[in-house]
């Protein structure tokens, strides 16, 4: 994946714990273009590595705009942005790439954001708003300070299309989202949806009824697994062969498929490790694998896998490598 040095021209303070990152080519050069629901990977620090939703006006090219939260229960990789980054540094990034585009072809759009997952949806609502569609955003947040590019966001949607949800801290006085989705399913409609393990879970329920192909979503976390399945002993030992060479390689319980190819000297290009960006992708020619990814689709799952989180239930996968 091709990288960018982009220079830090402003950082603002959008809501509680969340700033704004504006990044722009050091020359004024325009930016690779990019559609509404794309990110882009960021080095953090030296081998820290996070993948940032992009929020601003998809035809934009003059800059790239990501909102961060300050999560101190996360990783780490927030809190060193927040702590590391300054106006004027130069950054490394990717150019965009998208898991999270908008459907052509939708009647009608529901957007759904539960805090920070506001980023990607924010800019296919602007998206949405420059091609005249029907759709509307509806932002889960705590209280209006919770409420990031709140100003952009008035500024920029009709106040039809917008509609904050504050529930102060209690969700059962905030959006009743299964209802919202009962209330609009309807033939040609789209949903997408983003935001912490919770309010994902809500609208998962919420959607269960809809249409196979009209629901999206995007996590910025890997999802809780079920306490039976946190305590399952990791899936057993198998074989993994290289299409190109014969090489056969053995994948132990506890290694991951990326480790056993790295160690074997085959590089596959990682980032968050967790099966939420794609980076890793990999095709398989032969083999049943156990995705525990949360990014690709059905279809991409009978050709592809994630190595960093999938394994295989078959005694052997062959990749196509």
């Amino acid at each position: 994946m091709p990288e960018l040095e982009l220079l830090v021209r402003q950082i603002r303070l959008e809501a509680r714990n969340i700033h704004s990152y504006e990044l722009v080519h050091p020359r004024g050069e325009e930016l690779p273009g990019f559609e509404a629901g794309a990110h882009i990977d960021v080095q953090v620090a030296e081998g820290l590595v996070r993948q940032y939703s992009l929020s601003n006006p998809p035809g934009e090219r003059h800059r790239y705009v990501i909102g961060v939260l300050r999560d101190e229960q996360g990783r780490g990789g927030s809190r060193a942005l927040h702590d590391s980054w300054r106006v004027g540094a130069r950054v490394r990034v990717s150019e965009p790439r998208n898991h999270f585009a908008l459907r052509p072809g939708a009647g009608r759009v529901l957007l759904l954001a539960g805090g920070i997952g506001v980023t990607p949806l924010k800019a296919m609502a602007h998206q949405l708003h420059a091609r005249g569609a029907d759709y509307e955003l509806h932002y889960c947040a705590r209280d209006e300070h919770s409420v990031a590019f709140a100003d952009e966001l008035r500024a920029g949607l009709a106040p039809a299309r917008l509609h904050l949800h504050l529930d102060g801290g209690d969700p059962s006085r905030g959006l009743d989202i299964a209802a919202l989705l009962a209330r609009e399913r309807r033939e040609g409609a789209q949903v997408y949806y983003c935001g912490p393990a919770g309010f994902m879970r809500a609208c998962a329920a919420a959607a269960e009824v809809w249409p196979a192909g009209s629901v999206h979503c995007e996590h910025f976390k890997a999802p809780d697994k079920p306490a039976a399945a946190a305590d399952a002993p990791a899936a057993g030992g198998f074989t993994l062969q290289i299409a190109s060479s014969g090489l056969r390689l053995q994948v132990p319980a506890q290694r991951s498929v990326v480790e056993v190819l790295r160690e074997a000297g085959i590089e596959v290009p990682t980032s968050c490790e967790a099966g939420l960006c794609a980076t890793c992708k990999t095709g398989y020619l032969q083999g049943e694998v156990d995705h525990q990814d949360c990014i690709l689709g059905p279809e991409e799952q009978c050709t592809h896998f994630t190595p960093c989180v999938s394994r295989a239930r078959s005694e052997l996968l062959v990749l196509d490598l």
